[in-house]
């Protein structure tokens, strides 16, 4: 008697169809599984075993084997409980084939037959359509991620048993007996944008000049550093960032969603991620977590932090080293992860905002409270890399903090989140008009060619930016970033033209080409 029953895998953040097959014959009683798989997939043959017998089902004394293919994959991290189950009880007559047809399963199944949640639903389910299937059974608490895609039913079970009683009914009856598992997506949205969050720019005092340069950061989805002494509230700002950011799109949900459903962050009333994603790690975190990878490579922090902010608080606390696996993923967008096993790839297109001191004391160039030498601000500052600050676009100074900003003297009212919101959105609808058709989303995207078809300039403004160049010695890349900078320092000011007045603004916050970086080398 033989069963074949489809499945799905994650390899990576990608996905693939998985056939179980199943075959239960005379012989030495037996169970076996192959198909290239690791030890811990290969425990799923007792949890079976023992799920069977205390929902109630005998199991011959036959020999069963237990396929899993692709045979050329290996099977790491998988979970094929519910699908053997089914496999076994198909071969054994107790399921009928057909009833199969045009059927994924998936999930992790307890002793008691229950059927646990697994991780990398939404793009098993991906493929699932793709593939055409009609219906995928998987586990209750992860039906509603799976239910987001459109074009496919959603079957949410607790069980094996109610599994069974699905597969056993009726084509016609079977809606009746488990209901569909359905998610408003514009409902999801819409709570999202309306949810209330206790962070607002409202709340910041003073730091005008850095709340700007956010700003344009926000506008144009440019890496940024603020550098300043503690307490300059510099944390505060960058915790503040996502709440001016443009909307994830659904297609840019989509994305973060299925990142999150690999690495198994998703909550079990979580159909979709809907805000950008803020991720802010410590210093001691190792490599594999900031990056991806591991003996079964999964998505690391930059990569769980896709279309959102990627936040390091205390930059130079990191060791050199960590900073410098961001070069690769900035410029890419991507992380590349190369194992014996095969080739992994993550996405990684976040946006940098680095938070440090100007010293380790932190006060200078203050020389009345600062005490550092030059050798030690140097070396301090040396743990961020020349390739890392130029791939920077903006880096500004925050300052103490006056007294006056901070009374109630002062009748000066804070500008809120939400208007500083209406700006970037505007400035982000331009650019929406001007990339119309290409593949670019932010000016920070532009390529070079990119930049000489949408960031002309007019003769006061090429001899400016050609002065600047050669005085401050920047590199061709510094060049480039000035001209996205401008170019959204000009949508905020709705300009359909980069001024010389854009390019000064962008030119100063070029401070990683001076001050504190070469101002000590002297």
């Amino acid at each position: 008697m033989f069963s074949s029953v489809v499945s799905g895998a994650v390899h990576g953040i990608s996905s693939y169809l998985m056939q179980v097959e199943v075959d239960v014959s005379s012989g030495l009683p037996g169970f076996n599984m192959v198909g290239f798989m690791s030890g811990e997939v290969r425990e799923a043959g007792e949890r079976v075993r023992v799920a069977l017998k205390n929902m109630g089902y005998v199991i011959p004394a036959s020999k069963i084997t237990i396929n899993l293919s692709p045979a050329d994959i290996k099977k790491e991290n998988v979970i094929v409980d519910l699908p053997v189950a089914i496999g076994i009880l198909t071969a054994m007559g107790e399921i009928r084939e057909e009833s199969l047809t045009g059927v994924m399963i998936l999930g992790e199944l307890g002793l008691d037959g229950e059927v646990k949640r697994i991780n990398g639903t939404l793009p098993i389910v991906i493929k699932a359509r793709e593939a055409g299937f009609s219906t995928v059974i998987l586990p209750k608490e992860n039906a509603r991620e799976g239910a987001v895609i459109d074009g496919i039913r959603i079957i949410g079970v607790e069980s094996l048993q109610e599994a069974v009683a699905y597969l056993d009914a009726p084509p016609d009856q079977r809606d009746d007996l488990i209901s569909p598992t359905r998610v408003d997506i514009e409902e999801l949205f819409r709570k999202s944008e309306y949810e209330e969050t206790s962070l607002d720019f409202a709340d910041i005092n003073g730091q005008a000049a850095v709340k700007r340069a956010v700003e344009i950061a926000a506008a144009g989805f440019h890496h940024i550093l603020i550098v300043g002494p503690p307490g300059a509230g510099k944390s505060m700002v960058a915790k503040r960032m996502p709440t001016i950011l443009p909307p994830l799109s659904l297609k840019e949900s989509l994305e973060v969603s299925t990142i999150y459903s690999v690495a198994g962050m998703m909550g079990e009333n979580d159909a979709l991620i809907t805000k950008r994603p803020f991720m802010s790690p410590h210093h001691l975190i190792t490599e594999n977590a900031l990056v991806g990878g591991g003996s079964i490579p999964r998505p690391g922090v930059i990569s769980l932090s896709h279309r959102g902010v990627l936040f390091l608080d205390e930059m130079p606390e990191f060791p050199r080293s960590k900073l410098d696996l961001l070069r690769q993923p900035i410029e890419d967008r991507k992380v590349n992860i190369v194992r014996s096993r095969g080739k992994f790839t993550y996405p990684a297109d976040f946006q940098l905002v680095g938070a440090l001191n100007p010293c380790p004391c932190g006060y200078y160039p203050d020389r009345n409270r600062c005490k550092c030498t030059p050798n030690d601000i140097r070396r301090y500052l040396g743990h961020i890399s020349g390739p890392i600050l130029d791939r920077t676009d903006i880096c500004v100074e925050a300052p103490r903090v006056d007294i006056s900003d901070l009374t109630e003297k002062t009748k000066r009212v804070n500008e809120s989140s939400a208007s500083i919101r209406k700006r970037v959105l505007a400035a982000r609808k331009l650019q929406e008009e001007r990339f119309k058709g290409t593949e670019i989303r932010f000016n920070s995207e532009m390529t070079p060619t990119d930049i000489k078809k949408f960031c002309r300039l007019g003769l006061q403004e090429e001899s400016f930016l050609e002065n600047a160049f050669c005085s401050m010695e920047l590199s061709a890349r510094a060049y480039h970033k000035i001209l996205r900078v401008a170019r959204t320092i000009a949508d905020i000011d709705q300009s359909r033209d980069i001024k010389k007045i854009h390019l000064m603004e962008a030119v100063g916050y070029r401070m990683t080409d001076g001050k504190y970086w070469h101002q000590n080398e002297e």
